[in-house]
């Protein structure tokens, strides 16, 4: 994991702040449902939900604060559907009015980017209501394998219902947000020290086998190469990081 990173529990239920700083080299985030929004390089842009691994590479000295947003917490406090912006990293006056990115812009600027994005989602949170139940029981659900189509009966809808609910909240649909959560939760079990079997087993994969491809086909390099820190094998290893849920481990 990068040395520069850190992150905390943000002022609102299921957002994280966290910050990277010291950036050189390559990093790869991998799918999580995630949406983020991110100060770097004197500008701020929105990361929408990923449906593989993202990739880049820093310049010598860059640095990030953002915000990250739980699976179907992003939507409402960005004012932006889901769908609209996965797989793609677009500047956040491209979503909303020129004069509030401004302004938000500004504030990063003039001081700690991370407090003034905090201070942002904490005023933006009493604007826009209670959380929507159904997304969270939906994510829950789908984090236990539960069928898909057992999951839209219990909310009272069709598949074809869900399925659009589940885009505007985390960015794809159901199908695509249960492989998502399954491999976090097998990489999270791997990096704790769990054999590679028991992973498939405990993730609700049918076999090593299955787990092998599902993570080489979301995250770009096999698992193995994950858990070792060699997220990119052409390069360096010591400048190279892997972060996993987007970001979503502690240093």
């Amino acid at each position: 994991m990068d040395a520069g990173y850190r992150e905390c529990a943000g002022p609102v239920a299921g957002v994280t702040v966290w910050t990277r700083g010291e950036g050189a080299g390559g990093y790869r985030v991998l799918p999580d449902g995630c949406m983020d929004l991110i100060w770097y390089d004197g500008a701020l842009m929105v990361a929408g939900p990923d449906t593989a691994a993202y990739v880049a590479d820093d310049r010598p000295g860059g640095s990030y604060a953002g915000l990250r947003f739980a699976p179907g917490t992003g939507p409402a406090l960005l004012g932006a559907p889901a769908h609209e912006v996965r797989d793609l990293r677009v500047p956040l006056d491209a979503l909303w009015p020129g004069g509030p990115a401004r302004r938000l812009g500004e504030r990063a600027a003039e001081g700690d980017p991370a407090e003034a994005l905090t201070d942002w989602v904490r005023a933006r949170s009493r604007t826009t209501g209670p959380a929507d139940g159904l997304t969270a029981a939906v994510a829950a659900a789908l984090a236990d394998n539960r069928p898909v189509s057992a999951i839209a009966a219990a909310a009272g809808l069709g598949e074809r219902q869900l399925r659009r609910r589940c885009e505007a909240a985390f960015g794809y649909g159901p199908k695509t947000l249960a492989r998502v959560l399954r491999m976090q939760r097998a990489l999270e079990l791997a990096l704790a020290g769990t054999a590679f079997a028991t992973v498939a087993v405990t993730a609700g994969y049918a076999d090593q086998a299955h787990l092998s491809r599902e993570v080489k086909a979301l995250a770009g390099v096999p698992l193995g190469a994950l858990v070792r820190g060699q997220a990119f094998p052409a390069l360096d290893a010591n400048s190279s990081t892997a972060l996993p849920s987007g970001s979503c481990s502690t240093a």
